[in-house]
């Protein structure tokens, strides 16, 4: 299990499971709000606490980011379209997480900016992007 919070402590999240890799994202907004996303679906195996604002995306699908009211922080998204199965797909902030669980996890590069496709891995892990 991973757990974050937003700086004040106000909003946070439990993802079930330890992720095999996380995601940094290039699009217009994961690059402004510099977020490492680790993936699954609100109400199964992510679970959120507090009360958030949210940002809706309307520019590449719906997607709605949320963020502490109070401290600012960006903890979350939740897709705003459900899957074949009824479940809304989720990402969790785990720059919002103690780094020591997933140090080694390797990064994805996903480049949603232009072309909406993974890139190849080169390497690096999160503990190299945690600074």
């Amino acid at each position: 299990m991973l757990k974050g919070t937003c700086h004040c402590g106000a909003v946070g999240w439990t993802l079930d499971t330890l992720p095999e890799s996380i995601t940094a994202c290039n699009c217009t907004i994961c690059r402004r709000y510099g977020v490492l996303w680790a993936y699954g679906y609100i109400g199964y195996d992510i679970q959120t606490t507090g009360q958030t604002s949210a940002y809706r995306r309307r520019d590449s699908g719906d997607i709605d980011f949320h963020f502490c009211a109070i401290c600012g922080c960006v903890t979350h998204y939740v897709a705003g379209l459900e899957d074949e199965n009824g479940r809304n797909r989720t990402a969790v902030n785990v720059r919002m997480s103690d780094p020591s669980p997933i140090s080694e996890l390797p990064i994805r590069h996903f480049e949603g900016h232009d072309s909406f496709k993974e890139l190849p891995g080169d390497g690096r892990t999160v503990k190299d992007m945690w600074f």
